[in-house]
């Protein structure tokens, strides 16, 4: 390995996840119909992390319109928190201010945080 400058590269051991309650929860209306006559009826929203480099971070929040599977409002950020989640819905209400979705996520911390209830 030496000749061959190759190096062994140790990772960290996963710690184990731990499962919580969120502290807002919402009944599943969507009941996974994940289709749509038209639009504006069903939007679904989550963030992605996205790694570049060696140790930079991006969050991609989307939401999507599940009639024509279209991207009603995406932001990129460097944190994943609440604010990039506000962000992303308040550009999908201004370009379009009539449509009202039944709106759809994981349980997710931006979606399921007590901060969130308090917003609404």
């Amino acid at each position: 390995m030496r000749i061959l400058h190759l190096k062994s590269v140790c990772r960290r051991r996963r710690r184990n996840y731990v499962k919580s309650t969120p502290e807002v929860t919402a009944e599943n209306i969507l009941n996974r119909e994940f289709h749509a006559e038209r639009f504006g009826e069903k939007w679904l929203t989550d963030v992605t992390e996205m790694k570049y480099r060696a140790s930079g971070k991006a969050y991609l929040s989307a939401i999507l319109d599940l009639a024509d599977k279209s991207i009603v409002s995406f932001v990129i950020g460097h944190s994943n928190n609440n604010a990039l989640f506000f962000e992303t819905f308040d550009n999908a209400h201004e370009n379009h201010p009539d449509a009202k979705p039944l709106f759809h996520s994981d349980r997710g911390y931006q979606y399921a945080s007590k901060y969130l209830k308090d917003a609404a």
